[in-house]
């Protein structure tokens, strides 16, 4: 039979797990999985936010909405952009990945631009989805070719996977304002920012205010629930939203309502509301750790860092995948992140140092 060829790769971090597989399974000895990418310092409490749910419920029993649950939209809407805008603007989906795919097959962009560092996932669903893209160097070189830029899109992760660093707030809506004016669209993945801001953060309030601005956000980091495979979608272009809709249609049909259900009651219930405060304060908490560990051994490669500041869930370190697999740690080499820096790259790991700080620091003592 013949069949269709996307030209998409593998992903090299999970070739990298099957490598500590295999090597666990012939020393018998453990290894640091720090090459994934989801918090695990903790796992979120959900012992009283489970007894919550009807499971004999239509709502958990039938087809879900196409756009996802209302009232879980509803929930998003005040959570994270204090009803300022209306939750027939957000759609649900299978998880952030999902949302992306669906983007890229709904905006009609002559290109996109991505971060010189990036996850590699980006280029391989625009591969499948035949999209055209290249990479920016800063935020400074978008400014100076704005204008350039026109009918293009941009998109922007902040914090940053594979850097784990934050940009000033300020700086990031001003460069929004101005690509804007000028007529570029804006993808915001950000599934990151809410394990670091609670409900009072008004970024997304701000955001909102752009017709040209998508917002992809998930779950799996902020609240630990990856498994659960649940994200959204915010634009508040309707034509956008149009085609949006038809294509979750028919690529999901709906989303897993039992996730749907589980995060709802997360975001609006004093049980769940709880769970998630508990899991993003030991989290972060560890992770600060960790950071200030890294910099003290002189191990954070501080170069990266120098416009903005390390938060997590990822960090990069100056040492090699293959100096730190001889420790028994696992990581993925930063080049596999870039395609314009590849060389320069392979000095440098990214490492998730959202892992109990215990954990990582008995690993890199002896490094």
């Amino acid at each position: 039979m013949k069949i269709k060829h996307s030209g998409a790769k593998y992903s090299a971090i999970v070739k990298i797990g099957e490598l500590l597989n295999k090597l666990e399974s012939e020393s018998g000895e453990n290894y640091l999985r720090l090459n994934r990418g989801v918090p695990s310092v903790t796992n979120i409490d959900l012992s009283e936010v489970i007894p919550l749910i009807d499971f004999n419920s239509k709502e958990l029993q039938v087809y879900p909405p196409n756009s996802g649950l209302l009232k879980l939209r509803d929930a998003i809407n005040k959570y994270y952009f204090h009803n300022h805008t209306s939750s027939n603007n957000i759609f649900v989906t299978a998880g952030g990945m999902n949302a992306l795919d669906l983007v890229f097959k709904t905006l009609n962009a002559t290109e996109v631009l991505i971060p010189e560092f990036y996850w590699g996932a980006y280029t391989n669903i625009m591969k499948i989805n035949k999209v055209e893209n290249s990479s920016y160097s800063s935020f400074d070189f978008l400014l100076e070719n704005k204008e350039k830029l026109s009918g293009k899109a941009v998109l922007i992760c902040d914090p940053n996977n594979p850097i784990g660093n934050k940009y000033d707030d300020k700086m990031l809506l001003e460069v929004v304002a101005e690509l804007y004016r000028n007529n570029v669209s804006i993808i915001w993945d950000s599934p990151y920012r809410k394990l670091f801001y609670e409900e009072d953060d008004t970024f997304y309030s701000e955001l909102i205010k752009y017709d040209n601005v998508i917002i992809v956000d998930s779950f799996s980091k902020a609240m630990g629930l990856s498994g659960q495979r649940l994200g959204y979608i915010h634009s508040n272009n309707q034509e956008f939203n149009g085609e949006l809709n038809i294509n979750i249609l028919y690529a999901t049909n709906g989303i897993n309502a039992f996730a749907q259900l589980l995060v709802y009651n997360i975001l609006v219930t004093k049980e769940g509301q709880k769970a998630g405060k508990d899991f993003r304060r030991k989290t972060i908490e560890d992770m600060n750790l960790n950071i200030e560990y890294l910099k003290a051994k002189g191990l954070l490669a501080e170069e990266f860092y120098k416009d903005s500041y390390p938060v997590g869930i990822f960090a990069v370190v100056n040492m090699s995948e293959e100096e730190l697999l001889k420790d028994k740690i696992g990581s993925v080499g930063l080049y596999y992140f870039t395609k314009d820096n590849i060389e320069y790259s392979k000095k440098y790991s990214r490492i998730c140092i959202s892992v109990p700080h215990g954990e990582l620091k008995g690993y890199f003592d002896g490094v």
